[in-house]
């Protein structure tokens, strides 16, 4: 898997970041079926349960053109070591990838290469064995 494109369009994006409460910036980039890079950033609000991941916008822009087969996800933090994606961000991703790449890595060069069945082993689902319908 060749990360660097993905690593660009995260870091790209992590510049763009609304961050202003948190000061905690992050970038994303999702490769999707087609090919096609989307990326995202944070964006915060001054109510935290307003705020928006940067994983969950990336994946919202590949959607918005009708995508939804991700192939591969990078997010860059400046966290030592990177930052993995939240559980909101893990399970929207399971919506779309059962088992996606991951690599979470930070301008200082750190990578950990994971993936979303490695950090959400039983995503929520309502017609899964783990769902609330049992």
């Amino acid at each position: 898997m060749d990360w660097e494109p993905l690593i660009a369009a995260a870091t790209a994006a992590r510049a763009k970041a609304y961050a202003p409460y948190s000061r905690f910036a992050v970038g994303a980039a999702v490769l999707m079926e087609d090919g096609s890079i989307h990326a995202g950033a944070n964006v915060e609000n001054c109510i935290p349960s307003l705020a928006v991941c940067a994983e969950r916008n990336a994946l919202a822009a590949a959607v918005s053109t009708g995508l939804r087969r991700p192939q591969a996800l990078a997010v860059v933090t400046e966290m030592s070591p990177p930052a993995r994606p939240c559980g909101l961000c893990r399970q929207t991703l399971a919506e779309f990838a059962q088992d996606l790449p991951i690599l979470v890595t930070n301008p200082g060069g750190e990578r950990e290469e994971t993936s979303l069945a490695e950090l959400l082993p039983y995503p929520f689902s309502l017609t899964g064995p783990f769902s609330a319908k049992g």
